[in-house]
């Protein structure tokens, strides 16, 4: 092939492709030289200077994350002074960090505590002034610990490269360098959109979800409440990644025989609540396409999305679908019609929701979403804090006896399944619009075009003498862009998915940190994680929202119809434009 090129490494010849980096090259030869500012979907920063090596005729170590592989080049990758000189990095980085690693909440799972131990990092030799900041909890979501951050920039990189919301960078110069939001503003003031993806990517713990978990603990305790659970989609398809598992096991009757062990009375599925959105929303879209509201219509099950929807483009709020998530759909239930059922006061009632997003911690304590002026989830905790009280519990997870989820809000469709891979509420809304519009079955459900990780999808599908025009975006950024288009072209698509996170809430900011063997946002996780729900979505005998019986009966015995008067008072809401401190953010910072 023209474009390979002579190398050598550590006295070995290669062959390698020319316009790669140092380290891409030697990644593909088994050579794995240790990182920590570096991330494959992120601009290369060079921060760090952990992965330097050796090249003959530089006078000084080139770090391989930026420095371009040439024909004819030596590469020495693991002579004695190399390794000194990483342990000298590492070393200094380390004598500038908190030494709690035993209390740590990335304990054991921390990229800096695995490169300490990879380089034989047994001592801290420097004392001396070490950064002291306060800690930033102020957010509902995401707890912020400047102490712990080790510059690598990740985050900085992502919020701006990745998500677009800039809520992060960096402030002041050498010693006194620090990660913060504008004008060290709480994250609560901040145009942080509580996606959590800071957390899925730092090495450490500066950045982690505010942890419910004790407080969740104390409320099991409680012998006056009915304890009710939900679950969602994506959890299930994550929680054995905690477990030590390959990513692509659907674990949901392990998680229900975990969650009635620790204590629950009930445990409901979130994918009952995304067949019940499916109805709201669909009969919804037909409405906006018979002219009753503004087309395109655009989905409301992300937080995140939501939360950046309000900053940054609230021009588009009346395109937004009034349809709470499913989650607090499930929620409203649980306080009211289940509530109704058991004869008990909702106060009585503890309502807790098992969530891969930390944002889903922000969205529960909307005050839009209060339900006879209590919020109708009363705690919202991480697939990581779910796994971490299973195994604080002492419960055998990976050996549990499987137990379904209880009636009567807890069986679902296929449909409901997908909601948790970028493209599934748009498929899933597909298949029950067509029946709701057509009177007729589509029999092709599955809508490949929709699937996968691309950024931005489109399609066109016909639904008896209409042709919808559909797009999907995963991640702000590429929401960013499909809303920048859609400014340009109004009427180019009549329905449109947005999910905040890479590849959906199987990528959301409370999933399992990545493992040794992998990196924070890996696709082949995402995929993995994707396919687990669609294969479950295929061995369900149910798979369309609309014939999932348990919504019938709710429809017939108490909500009547779709877009009811009491389906709009309890199971949809409204949003509003957000400004801090009195600016309007409008357009997202590029």
């Amino acid at each position: 092939m023209d474009n390979m090129i002579p190398i050598k490494v550590n006295g070995k010849e290669y062959r390698v492709k020319s316009g790669q980096t140092v380290m891409h090259a030697l990644d593909g030869l088994g050579y794995k030289i240790p990182r920590l500012c570096y991330h494959p979907k992120l601009s290369i920063e060079g921060a760090c200077r952990v992965c330097i090596v050796e090249i003959k005729g530089l006078k000084n170590y080139a770090a391989s994350c930026s420095y371009p592989v040439s024909a004819n080049m030596e590469i020495t990758t693991n002579s004695r002074e190399l390794r000194q000189a990483r342990r000298d990095i590492v070393e200094l980085i380390l004598d500038n960090h908190p030494q709690d690693c035993h209390t740590c909440d990335r304990d054991g799972i921390c990229e800096l505590q695995r490169l300490a131990y990879a380089m034989g990092i047994r001592k801290r030799y420097f004392e001396g002034e070490r950064k002291q900041y306060a800690i930033d909890t102020s957010s509902a979501s995401v707890v912020r610990d400047p102490n712990k951050c080790v510059l690598c920039g990740r985050c900085v990189r992502l919020c701006s490269e990745i998500q677009k919301v800039n809520a992060l960078g960096y402030a002041h110069r050498g010693f006194k360098t620090v990660v913060m939001p504008a004008f060290n503003k709480p994250f609560s003031e901040s145009v942080c959109t509580t996606c959590g993806q800071c957390i899925n990517v730092c090495p450490t713990a500066a950045f982690v979800e505010k942890n419910n978990t004790r407080e969740l603990f104390e409320m099991l305790d409680d012998p006056d409440t009915v304890k009710i659970a939900q679950v969602a989609p994506s959890v299930r398809a994550a929680i054995g990644e905690s477990f030590n598992l390959e990513p692509g096991h659907a674990m949901h009757s392990e998680i229900v025989a975990s969650l009635k062990k620790l204590g629950f009375d009930y445990v409901f599925d979130t994918q009952f609540s995304a067949d019940l959105t499916i109805m709201e929303e669909a009969s919804e879209f037909l409405e906006r396409l018979e002219g009753n509201g503004p087309l395109p219509m655009i989905t409301s099950c992300s937080s995140a999305w939501m939360k950046y929807v309000e900053q940054f483009y609230p021009e588009f709020i009346p395109n937004i679908s009034s349809c709470k998530s499913p989650m607090s759909m499930m929620g409203t239930l649980v306080k009211t019609y289940f509530a109704e059922k058991l004869k008990v006061k909702p106060a009585n009632i503890l309502s807790a929701a098992f969530m891969c997003c930390t944002a889903k911690k922000y969205e529960a304590a909307r005050p839009e979403l209060a339900v006879n002026g209590s919020r109708s989830v009363d705690i919202v905790l991480t697939t990581r804090e779910l796994a971490w009280m299973i195994k604080s519990a002492g419960i055998d997870f990976l050996n549990a006896k499987g137990e379904d989820f209880d009636a009567p809000l807890g069986l679902s469709s296929g449909a409901g399944t997908i909601f948790g891979a970028t493209g599934g509420v748009m498929e899933a809304a597909i298949r029950t619009a067509y029946f709701l519009y057509s009177g007729e079955t589509l029999l092709d459900i599955e809508l490949n075009e929709l699937r996968g990780l691309k950024g931005i999808k489109e399609s066109r599908i016909k639904i008896h003498d209409k042709e919808i025009r559909v797009a999907v975006a995963h991640g702000l950024g590429n929401s960013s862009d499909l809303l920048e288009t859609v400014k340009k072209d109004p009427g180019r698509y009549h329905f449109i998915e947005i999910m905040g996170c890479p590849g959906g809430c199987i990528g959301g900011g409370g999933q399992p940190y990545a493992t040794a063997n992998s990196i924070p946002l890996d696709e082949d996780c995402l995929l993995k994680r994707a396919e687990a729900l669609y294969g479950l979505d295929r061995k369900k005998t149910i798979r369309r929202s609309h014939d999932n019986p348990d919504i019938q009966r709710i429809y017939k015995e108490y909500l009547g119809r779709p877009l009811s008067k009491l389906s709009h008072q309890l199971l949809h809401t409204h949003y509003k434009e957000k400004t801090p401190h009195g600016i309007i953010w409008k357009g997202a910072v590029e």
